[in-house]
């Protein structure tokens, strides 16, 4: 009813005003703004204030209110919420008993469920798959030299590619497969979107590794998109794609060509050091860290080209040990480009696969196209615009790219204070609510100040929201109209106490 009575308004006034969604990129209804061209009669104008004002509350209740259904990712998904408003009604959360529908199937929503409708319009686009998209670019650039260089028996390629398994994956999946603690930070809901407390979107392609593993898989590569709740900036989104690695070994595949090869073993019981697990030989370590750091160096390679300097550097992950960080020196900075390790055995022997020992590697898509491409804004992945589309169609996927900026248009900057509430304020909850409400037109968002009252000893945070749309100049009254909405927002949703 609200969208009908929200297109209805706004076809009315569109022969003389100027009405666009607040997201453009994505042709979404999410919110209106009105540009009055300065031709337009004063009598229209004076009645500017109102219409915007209700264009607003209608846009308002047509995304944030948590009713019955609401269409996302360009009508490919219908989400079904709650009857009633949760605690934060900019997300896709329901009161127990609600339903949300993704990808043909249903979820029972909880407390846990915190998706954001700007993320669910993402669920679907699948850039990594789109032809001559960067991404997808780097993607068969991963892919076609590990065709080439790795090869089985009857010359057909070793590794397996899975590049379009659901994004919808169980908590299991996602952290306890891989050995993650129940008491972890990583399971946060500040860091995660989850469906409810036994469903979420991936936030690695990770947590498919263990379901492959138990499929009998020795070799294969995971490309996906993945979620996380995170900061906003030239370098963060909540959506971004990455690439997973996974190799295994037996004893005789890893052996195989060495001197007295037959008597080494993969496996012993001995003590757990910073170079080794518990279960595995030196001697078997040492070969398969080597494999490792050499399948990535000739990957980065074949990638940036020859003369890289290329250095290692040591890490955690829960899921492998010893663990790696790889950084590439480029043009003089160096950059962290991919994590890696040896699979942990337990992981390993958990999936059937008790006789082999493995590494495994994950990069993400959007660094790598950012260095190799000199992409100055991770939002610029998400555009239509043809000036960046075109740059990536090329005839050789190795052909060198340079990405020639267009014209930036101009920032519009606002700032925002609050008094934070005595509890549940997860900063990360109002970095949701700003890219649900400003969608891709906020370039970044700064915390610029934190003040807390001597008397009362209430904790005020003042953020510096940065405007700036990739394809066309913002006008103040239209950001003015964006802003308003987030304040009003941020006390309804957040139970802020607004500074405005």
């Amino acid at each position: 009813m609200y969208s009908f009575f929200l297109d209805n308004m706004v076809g009315r006034l569109q022969k003389t005003l100027r009405i666009c969604t607040v997201d453009s990129v994505e042709k979404k209804k999410t919110a209106y703004v009105l540009l009055i061209p300065d031709e337009t009669p004063e009598s229209v104008k004076g009645v500017s204030t109102m219409v915007c004002s209700a264009l607003r509350r209608v846009a308002h209740m047509h995304v944030f209110l948590v009713r019955k259904a609401s269409s996302v990712s360009k009508g490919h998904h219908r989400q079904a919420l709650g009857s009633r408003p949760a605690a934060s009604e900019f997300a896709a959360r329901g009161a127990p008993g609600g339903v949300v529908e993704l990808l043909g199937k249903s979820y029972p929503q909880d407390d846990y469920s915190n998706l954001s409708q700007k993320v669910l319009s993402r669920l679907g686009r699948n850039l990594h798959n789109q032809q001559h998209h960067p991404l997808w670019l780097i993607k068969e650039r991963v892919k076609e030299h590990f065709y080439k260089q790795y090869v089985g028996r009857f010359r057909t390629p070793l590794f397996s590619v899975y590049e379009d398994l659901s994004p919808v994956v169980t908590t299991w999946q996602n952290f306890d497969s891989l050995l993650i603690p129940a008491d972890h930070p990583s399971r946060k809901k500040g860091d995660n979107y989850y469906l409810n407390g036994t469903h979420m979107l991936r936030a690695h392609t990770s947590a498919h590794q263990w379901d492959l593993l138990h499929a009998g898989l020795d070799a294969f590569l995971v490309v996906g998109d993945v979620y996380r709740r995170d900061q906003i900036d030239s370098q963060h989104y909540p959506v971004f794609h990455q690439l997973e690695g996974v190799r295994l070994f037996s004893k005789h595949e890893l052996f195989a060509g060495m001197k007295d090869g037959e008597g080494l073993q993969l496996f012993e019981q001995s003590s757990r050091s910073a170079y080794k697990q518990e279960t595995h030989t030196m001697e078997a370590m040492k070969l398969i860290e080597f494999d490792l750091k050499q399948t990535l160096t000739k990957l980065v390679t074949h990638i940036f080209g020859d003369g890289l300097d290329i250095r290692w550097v040591d890490c955690y992950f829960p899921f492998t040990h010893p663990s790696f960080e790889m950084e590439i020196n480029f043009h003089g900075e160096w950059l962290e480009v991919l994590g890696c390790g040896v699979m942990e055995q337990q992981l390993v022997n958990s999936a059937g696969a008790q006789d082999r020992i493995g590494w495994a590697f994950g990069l993400g898509l959007e660094r790598l196209a950012m260095i190799l491409y000199d992409i100055p804004d991770i939002r610029l992945f998400w555009s239509e615009d043809e000036r960046f589309l075109k740059q990536f169609r090329v005839s050789d996927i190795n052909q060198n790219v340079k990405f020639q900026p267009f014209s930036k248009y101009p920032a519009v900057i606002n700032d925002i204070s609050f008094w934070l509430p005595s509890e549940n304020y997860t900063e990360n909850d109002f970095y949701d609510l700003v890219r649900t409400i400003g969608g891709d037109l906020v370039e970044k968002v700064d915390l610029i100040d934190k003040f807390e009252h001597p008397k009362t000893h209430k904790t005020s945070h003042c953020y510096r929201i940065t405007y700036r749309h990739m394809e066309r100049t913002l006008s103040q009254r239209e950001v003015r109209c964006v802003h308003q909405a987030m304040q009003e927002a941020v006390v309804r949703l957040l139970g802020v106490e607004g500074r405005f």
